[in-house]
């Protein structure tokens, strides 16, 4: 039996393989160091575990699966220069180490890579694993967009919250995971139900991280818990909080989303006992569970070998159940 663990393993050394530096070396070098900071490298992972479940020839989907892979790497660079982040992964980002006009044109050359990568998928099924993975690269542009939009306005309200995390986050993960599908000769069906599957676990898990930043274990949680609040970053938790906070619950919450200076650990602490007397906390726990039971609902309908099924659902259940 393949377990999803071996088929990660399967992903990182056929990376490592990769020679990603040629002439001129300006441009490839920061694509190699990108993709040498590491991950858990789950989209190509999920994209060979699609391909299992249908069929033993896993393999067949490793270029599909380092084509995800890479693309999201391409996302990540760009986003930490519309950001201007100077960390990721505990190492400088491309455009602090280089410089800004290199991280855009790296990150330019990373997007033609994937789809060459895309390019060795099997003929008979590239048009169809091609079309999806144009539909989602674009669809993660519509969230991104979404998300910098969302900076400066005051309106947002939940479902467009969902939809922006949904396009920016979700849509990869399912879409890796029918990529494998298809490439196993899976039919329509079992396809979608497979897509559906990986897009409710993606909302579920953006709506966890949500969650933790605000009530999460910093040791576990890898990051400081409360930088959401500090920066009144529209999460689905203040979304949830601003529509249904009145009185003078909403003229405290207004404040601290208003306030120019301010203590951090006071800021934090305010807010979240705002959510808590909002409710917010519970709110957010059942939309994420909502969506993790869809998941596994999705989960149930596919028609694929029960090994791997069970290795994802275990998979999603580690995903979603992360300490708090």
């Amino acid at each position: 039996m393949t377990t999803i663990a071996e088929l990660q393993k399967v992903v990182e050394i056929a990376l490592n393989k990769e020679n990603f530096v040629t002439e001129p070396e300006a441009l490839y070098q920061p694509i190699e160091y990108v993709m040498s900071l590491g991950g858990k490298r789950i989209r190509p992972t999920m994209c060979l575990a699609g391909c299992y479940l249908f069929d033993d020839n896993f393999e067949n989907a490793l270029s599909a699966g380092l084509a995800v892979e890479v693309f999201h790497n391409f996302t990540l660079l760009h986003d930490d220069v519309m950001d201007n982040a100077e960390v990721r992964r505990n190492q400088p980002t491309v455009h602090i180490k280089w410089d800004e006009n290199t991280a855009i044109l790296s990150g330019d050359a990373m997007l033609i890579k994937a789809y060459q990568y895309l390019s060795k998928v099997d003929e008979s099924v590239l048009k169809s694993v091609l079309d999806l993975f144009s539909q989602t690269a674009i669809e993660v542009c519509e969230g991104q967009q979404y998300d910098m939009e969302f900076e400066s306005r005051t309106n947002v309200t939940v479902d467009e919250y969902l939809n922006m995390i949904r396009l920016k986050t979700a849509v990869l993960l399912a879409g890796s995971l029918k990529a494998g599908a298809i490439i196993g000769k899976a039919n329509e069906k079992d396809a979608t139900h497979l897509y559906e599957f990986g897009e409710n676990i993606g909302l579920a898990f953006q709506l966890q991280d949500d969650f933790l930043d605000v009530y999460g274990d910093e040791k576990t949680f890898g990051k400081a818990i409360g930088g959401d609040i500090v920066a009144n970053k529209k999460t689905f938790l203040l979304i949830n909080a601003l529509e249904r906070a009145s009185g003078s619950l909403m003229e405290e919450l207004q404040e601290w989303v208003n306030i120019k200076s301010f203590n951090r650990d006071e800021k934090i602490e305010a807010v979240r006992n705002i959510y808590n007397q909002i409710g917010v906390d519970e709110i957010a726990r059942k939309k994420m569970n909502d969506y993790f039971e869809k998941a596994l609902t999705s989960l149930e309908k596919v028609n694929g070998k029960e090994s791997m099924k069970e290795e994802l659902r275990e998979f999603a259940v580690k995903l979603i159940k992360r300490s708090r």
